[in-house]
């Protein structure tokens, strides 16, 4: 089956997460320890989360534990760019390219939730 950085999800999730921290070198600097940092970990942490539910992917709950751990960790990333929008740090139109590439995630997530037994 591969390894967990040939699922389409993964490389999503990994683009998404490189362009967030492209985007967030230009957040003001009294937002380095809140919102800089918490969108980083957030976009980051849905790429961990799949690896390491794909490792585990032979047992499906764990697997699909793992998966929902990822889209949690993906909505949170849109919450912190609603605050980036809000606060004008980002424009409208990067705001709804990446959330419209975070909703893709979620809903590639959500497939491979519904579907576990074609990634054991």
């Amino acid at each position: 089956m591969g390894t967990f950085r040939q699922l389409l999800v993964y490389k999503k999730g990994f683009e998404l997460a490189q362009e967030i921290y492209s985007i967030t070198k230009n957040f003001p600097k009294e937002e380095l320890y809140s919102l800089t940092d918490q969108i980083r970990r957030s976009s980051r942490s849905v790429c961990a989360n799949i690896g390491e539910g794909y490792r585990k992917r032979k047992y499906p709950k764990h697997f699909i534990s793992k998966l929902s751990d990822s889209d949690m960790e993906n909505s949170e990333t849109q919450v912190w760019l609603d605050f980036a929008l809000a606060n004008h740090y980002i424009s409208q139109q990067i705001y709804l390219e990446l959330d419209n590439k975070a909703d893709e995630i979620a809903r590639l997530l959500n497939y491979m939730m519904n579907n576990v037994e074609k990634f054991q």
